[in-house]
């Protein structure tokens, strides 16, 4: 990635925090396999600050759109008490295979973490074990096979849409742990976060950020419904 495009993908900048528009493909910090990612341009987007900023939160190496990073400790810390109350609203699109079997409704299944020695490790719906993890969801316009769903989380469990939509019978489209995305010419990952709003500061408005579909998206999309901006 080239550093000066990241600079170029800022949303939203004020003294405190930055909302990037997050390419897929990439992981937002370094793993342990290496390569790139985010967390290493980072300097590119100080903006006269000392520092650079730090990630608020996560997304998927393959989800785009909303990213929120923090430009110091300051702001961190007060980013991760918002997070960490569930005060952040976050909206999602998503191509799913098949649809849902409701217009609109609530998914509401615990989640946990599991690990084998010979897949490694990936959420899964348990009952009895798992931490609460609630999705809301409408579906926006279908095609052939495929349906547009917007998707509100309720709560910021790993890979929750992910498990949720799949839970349901309509896995994100391209999904290579919880879907069909695995096989040969699989498409990309068909999960994109649209828009993020923070009640940031208490006597001003939220601040609120959206970011486009990505390219990959923007075809299934249209197909779908959506207007292109």
């Amino acid at each position: 990635m080239n550093p000066g495009s990241l600079a170029d993908r800022v949303l939203y900048r004020d003294g405190l925090i930055l909302i990037l528009d997050k390419p897929a493909g990439i992981p937002v910090h370094a793993g342990p396999g290496g390569g790139d990612n985010l967390e290493r341009h980072f300097d590119a987007l100080r903006f006269g600050l000392p520092r650079p900023p730090a990630l608020a939160h996560r997304l998927d190496r393959d989800t785009s759109g909303c990213l929120v990073l923090g430009r110091h400790p300051k702001a961190l810390r007060r980013l991760a008490r918002l997070f960490s109350e569930n005060r952040v609203e976050k909206v999602y699109w998503a191509i799913v295979e098949g649809a849902p079997p409701t217009d609109s409704g609530r998914i509401e299944l615990a989640l946990d973490k599991v690990s084998t020695r010979a897949e490694g490790w990936r959420m899964v719906v348990d009952a009895t074990g798992g931490k609460p993890a609630i999705t809301d969801y409408r579906i926006m316009g279908r095609a052939d096979g495929v349906t547009w769903l917007e998707l509100r989380p309720k709560t910021g469990r790993t890979h929750q849409i992910r498990v949720h939509c799949a839970a349901i019978g309509c896995p994100v489209l391209g999904d290579p742990v919880y879907g069909g995305g695995r096989a040969a010419g699989a498409p990309p990952l068909h999960l994109h976060s649209r828009a993020i709003s923070l009640p940031l500061y208490p006597k001003k408005d939220a601040v609120t950020a959206i970011a486009p579909p990505p390219p990959h998206m923007r075809k299934l999309l249209v197909a779908c419904g959506w207007m292109a901006e």
